[in-house]
């Protein structure tokens, strides 16, 4: 016969088992699908770009693909090496064919399928007809690791469809990331309900003895000295407030892949509709050479932006995923503040700017130097960058008796009272005063993640004078016996 404090216990045990199950059963089939809108999205985007290019080359109605296929011998044939997580990337696996208004294929950059009647295609057929035109389709019909994702774009001539291009995405290529989606959610939700086992393991304590919470409750008041109502009022409300959160930290599971990709696709959408409007742009006849260079332009540094915004989103993503520092050492911060603004220099002798040390002594703390000289690298080019010409930064440093604190100060416009709680949100960000351009937004977040790996903290508010300053604050640690303590 099962006592009641079992019984209890092993029916909350199968309330959260099966909560967690459908929990998680639910997340990761939804992993599939957002990765696939990600990437149908981009997809779109991308065919739209390169129908507006080969628009260019359409004479008389008739499409002319000669230079496509230089380009894409040239792409398959690039050397490169990108550490995409745990995905190494060494080639170029997107796809493309153009066919005429009949839906014959024209050209097929994988040299496949030229010539070939693709009417009956999805993506063809209805792009010709001027409707979306997409389809998941099998290289080999037996196997489904070999489907491709196509995403159609019409080609137009005066007003009139005379083809389509259809972009095309190996799903193999985004299979990975989805398994590691769900791989790393499982566990989360392994982790989850191995903290809901525990809980649920003291709330069945609560429920089968008499007292619980009241019993903690009425041992707290035989500890008082006189009657204190407010006193005692608060601390009811703050008991169970602390138990409702605790409850609330256990059975809250957060899906951060999910997060990161719907903020990634939101984040790159500004600068893809920026490359698809100046390639829209540029297919207008007789734009003089000066405004087509300019448009150009646009597109070079739109895709810098997004290359700028992966690596960012990247490194944060790694940092956001360490528990703990992985090295640990003494730094003696005076000449990594050095090396630092010996660094930032030239950056800042572009903008006019100059770095001055204020370095009252040294001081050390415990933690990694990479990481350190980083963030204090994002804080110095943050401020150069919104320093006017002519004005400067201070670099800082000063410790009390537990904390050593770096400062960053300049002498810009401040941070306005509306973005003052924003600033070390993901992709949020200012723009430059002498550019009136935005950040990737993910800097401070960066430097905030460091500091929280080094029980530390950051602060950005506005100083006294004008101008901001941000804080890095970190624990007191011990000099290196070869640093030596140099005074100024």
């Amino acid at each position: 016969m099962l006592s009641r404090r079992t019984r209890i216990f092993i029916g909350i045990l199968l309330i959260y088992v099966v909560g967690i199950g459908l929990l998680l059963y639910r997340v990761m089939g939804d992993i599939d699908p957002r990765y696939r809108e990600s990437a149908e999205e981009s997809l779109v985007e991308t065919s739209q770009l390169i129908a507006s290019l080969v628009e260019q080359d359409v004479v008389a109605g008739a499409i002319n693909t000669a230079r496509l296929e230089p380009l894409f011998r040239t792409v398959y044939a690039r050397e490169f090496s990108a550490q995409i997580y745990n995905l190494h990337k060494r080639r170029v696996e997107l796809r493309v064919y153009v066919t005429d208004r009949a839906g014959h294929v024209l050209f097929d950059s994988t040299g496949r399928a030229t010539g070939a009647d693709f009417s009956q295609w999805r993506d063809v057929n209805r792009t010709l007809a001027g409707q979306y035109g997409a389809r998941s389709s099998r290289d080999v019909e037996s196997d489904p690791l070999s489907s491709v994702m196509y995403v159609g774009a019409p080609v137009r001539w005066n007003g009139e469809i005379v083809g389509m291009v259809s972009v095309g995405k190996p799903v193999q290529s985004f299979g990975q990331f989805v398994e590691d989606a769900r791989t790393r959610t499982l566990w989360v939700g392994i982790g989850s309900a191995a903290a809901l086992l525990v809980f649920a393991l003291i709330l069945s304590v609560w429920l089968v003895r008499p007292f619980g919470l009241t019993a903690d409750y009425l041992r707290w008041l035989r500890r008082q000295r006189g009657f204190h109502p407010v006193r005692m009022v608060r601390q009811a409300f703050g008991m169970l407030r602390g138990a409702v959160h605790e409850m609330r930290d256990a059975v809250t599971g957060r899906n951060y892949v999910a997060d990161y990709v719907q903020t990634f696709t939101h984040e790159v959408k500004s600068p893809l509709s920026a490359i698809r409007g100046a390639a829209e742009l540029l297919q207008e006849e007789g734009m003089p050479p000066a405004q087509r260079e300019r448009f150009l332009a646009n597109i070079a540094r739109e895709t810098q932006r997004i290359q700028e915004i992966v690596d960012r989103m990247m490194e944060l993503t790694a940092l956001e995923t360490r528990r703990v520092l992985d090295r640990v050492e003494p730094v003696s911060l005076r000449p990594l503040l050095e090396e630092v603004a010996d660094g930032a220099q030239a950056a800042a002798a572009l903008r006019q700017v100059q770095v001055r040390l204020e370095l009252r002594a040294d001081a050390a703390t415990e933690g990694d130097p990479f990481l350190l000289r980083r963030a204090v690298s994002n804080l110095l080019a943050n401020a150069i960058d919104f320093s006017p010409a002519g004005g400067k930064v201070v670099l800082g440093l000063a410790a009390t008796s537990r904390q050593v604190r770096i400062t960053v100060r300049d002498h810009g416009p401040g941070i306005p009272d509306y973005a003052s709680d924003k600033v070390f949100e993901k992709f949020y960000s200012l723009a430059r005063p002498h550019s009136q351009k935005k950040s990737t937004g993910l800097g401070l977040a960066f430097v905030k993640e460091i500091a929280t790996l080094h029980r530390g903290r950051i602060e950005l508010g506005n100083a006294a004078g004008g101008g901001a300053m941000a804080t890095l604050t970190l624990p007191l640690g011990q000099l290196p016996r070869d640093s030596g303590r140099i005074g100024l």
